[in-house]
Formats: structure tokens, sequence, C-alpha cells
């Protein structure tokens, strides 16, 4: 199983967070696909998700926190689904000494998301 954490919106702006798995062979319909590197020791403030994507982890490990406070550790070969759009967002820090490097799948909104809750 390929473990997932899935970040959206609540009905009072605040960002929440879901622990679950992605199911094998199901395919999504995606609007793009771009890659970044973020250098260890890095950290973005709050900040909402630019688009409803898939963010592929291929080396790193970050701690993310949601607005009310709760932390979750993205490492190597864990999908993070990007939801939350809208409201306070989430954050995020490195940990460890490796490069973040990752792939982000851009789908639509009105797409199927393959996420199953734990």
């Amino acid at each position: 199983m390929i473990r997932a954490y899935k970040l959206f919106t609540g009905a009072e702006g605040h960002s929440y967070v879901e622990k679950g798995t992605i199911a094998e062979k199901v395919f999504t319909q995606v609007t793009s696909l771009h890659f970044k590197e973020t250098p260890p020791h890095s950290e973005y403030d709050w900040h909402p998700a630019p688009d409803t994507q898939y963010v592929l982890t291929l080396t790193g490990t970050l701690e993310f926190t949601t607005s009310l406070g709760d932390t979750f550790l993205l490492e190597t070969g864990d999908v993070l689904i990007a939801t939350d759009l809208t409201g306070s967002g989430h954050k995020w820090q490195m940990v460890g000494d490796k490069p973040w490097k990752r792939a982000y799948v851009v789908f639509r909104k009105d797409t199927k998301i393959n996420f199953q809750p734990a």
C-alpha cells in the first residue's frame, strides 16, 4: 500500500489532514505534471495549496503542520493530496539533510481522488 495524506479545508476555513492510502491500478485524469527540488533545511510558511494536486515525494522528509496544529511527517515514497485551496492552509519544514525532490501531478477540482481513508 502507498501511504497518503490528504489536506482539505473545513467549513470554517481551517486545514485538516486525513491519513490513508492510494489504491493501485486506479487511473486519474490529470491536467499537468511538473517537478521541483528544494534544498535541505528549507521551510515554507502558511499557504493554501495552489492547485488540487498529488505531490509525490521522491526524496526528503518534511514535517507538515495544519492551521489547527496537527502535524505529520511526509517521507520518501509518500503521496500528499493537496486540496486545501482556501482558508488558512498549512506550512512545512524540511527534516534531515536530504533535498525534497517531488513531482506535482495536478488534476481538476471535479476529478475523483484516488484516496482510501485509514
